[in-house]
C-alpha cells in the first residue's frame, strides 16, 4: 500500500507552488486596483479557495502524467529525472486510479465552493467559471491519458499557458474584483510564459527518452538547440510583459526594480546552455523557485508603486 511520502512524491511539490504563484499574482493585481478589498473576508477566502483549486488540479495533472507516461511506456529504465512512483512501484495502478479520482473530485469540490458560496457570481459568471473549471480538469487528466493524449501531439505549452497563466491570474483577479481589465492579461501571459519555462526544462530532460517512446512534446518537435532559443524567450517574454503592464498604469520608476531579478534567470540560461539534458533537472527547481521569487517582489512593488 502506497505510504504518504509516496502520495507527496507523486504529487511532485516543487511544481505546485508554480500554480499557486499564478494565483498569487491575480490576488496582487486585485489588491492594487482595488486595496479596500483587503479589509474583508470575502477576498482572503476567495483568495484561499482559488489557490487551494489550482494547487489541486497541478497535483492532478501530475499524477495523471505518471499514470498516462506508465501506461504508454514512456518512463522506462532509460528515463532520467526523478523515478515515477508507478514506474518504481511505490503506487500500483489500482491505487493511482483510485487517487486520480479522489483528486479530481477534490478539484470538483473546491471549485464548486468557490463558485457558489465564496465568490459570489452571477449565475452567467458561474456558467462562464464552470466551464474554465470542467475544463481545467478534463484537461489535467487528457495530458497523458486517453488514446490521444494532447501532451505526445506537442499541446502541452497551450494548456500550461492557458490554465497556469491566463485562467490563474485573470481568473483570481475577476473572481475577487468582479471586474474585467484586460491588462491584466499582460501579467498573466508573463504566468504563462514562467508556467512553460518549467515545463521546456522537464521536457528537454527527458528529451532522448521521449524521442525514443513517440512522445512528441515541443521539445521533440524542435529539437534541443530551438527548444532552448525557445526558452529564452520565455523568459525574456515574461519580463517584457510585466515591465509593459507597469507603462500602461504610470507605475512609479522603484516598481521596474523587479527586472534586477532577471539576473538570477541570465545565470540559470548560461548554465542551462552548458549542462547536458540528463543533467538539467536541478534548474526545473530553480525555474520555479525563481518564478516564485519574481512574482512576490513584482507583486509587492505593484502595490506601492501604482
Amino acid at each position: 500500500m502506497a505510504t504518504l511520502k509516496t502520495w507527496i512524491r507523486a504529487a511532485r511539490p516543487r511544481t505546485v507552488l508554480l500554480s499557486f504563484s499564478g494565483v498569487l499574482l491575480g490576488g496582487f493585481l486585485a489588491l492594487a486596483k482595488v486595496p479596500e478589498l483587503v479589509e474583508g473576508p470575502s477576498f482572503w477566502l476567495t483568495f484561499v479557495f482559488c489557490a487551494l483549486t489550482a494547487m489541486l488540479l497541478q497535483i492532478l495533472s501530475n499524477l495523471a502524467n505518471d499514470y498516462g507516461d506508465f501506461k504508454k511506456g514512456t518512463d522506462s529504465a532509460k528515463r532520467v529525472g526523478p523515478q515515477r512512483e508507478m514506474q518504481s512501484g511505490a503506487i500500483t495502478e489500482k491505487e493511482m486510479k483510485r487517487g486520480l479520482a479522489v483528486t479530481a473530485a477534490l478539484c470538483l469540490i473546491s471549485g464548486a465552493l468557490l463558485l457558489f458560496v465564496f465568490a459570489k457570481l452571477t449565475w452567467q459568471e458561474w456558467a462562464v467559471f464552470a466551464a474554465l473549471g470542467v475544463g481545467a480538469v478534463l484537461a489535467a487528466l487528457l495530458y497523458t491519458l486517453g488514446k490521444r493524449p494532447y501532451g505526445y501531439r506537442g499541446l502541452g505549452d497551450l494548456y500550461c499557458f492557458l490554465f497556469f497563466g491566463w485562467v490563474a491570474v485573470a481568473g483570481t483577479f475577476y473572481l475577487v474584483t468582479k471586474t474585467l481589465d484586460f491588462s491584466v492579461l499582460l501579467p498573466a501571459s508573463a504566468m504563462g510564459f514562467l508556467s512553460n519555462a518549467v515545463l521546456n526544462i522537464n521536457n528537454m530532460r527527458d528529451y532522448e527518452n521521449d524521442k525514443a517512446s513517440g512522445k512528441n512534446s515541443l521539445v521533440v518537435r524542435l529539437g534541443l538547440k530551438k527548444a532552448f532559443v525557445y526558452h529564452c524567450l520565455l523568459i525574456g517574454g515574461a519580463f517584457v510583459c510585466l515591465t509593459i503592464y507597469l507603462i500602461l498604469h504610470h507605475a512609479a520608476w522603484y516598481s521596474y526594480l523587479f527586472w534586477l531579478l532577471s539576473l538570477l534567470f541570465i545565470k540559470d540560461l548560461i548554465s542551462i546552455r552548458k549542462t547536458q539534458p540528463e543533467r538539467i533537472d536541478p534548474f526545473l527547481g530553480r525555474q520555479v523557485k525563481h518564478s516564485f521569487l519574481l512574482v512576490l517582489v513584482y507583486g509587492i512593488l505593484v502595490l506601492m508603486g501604482t
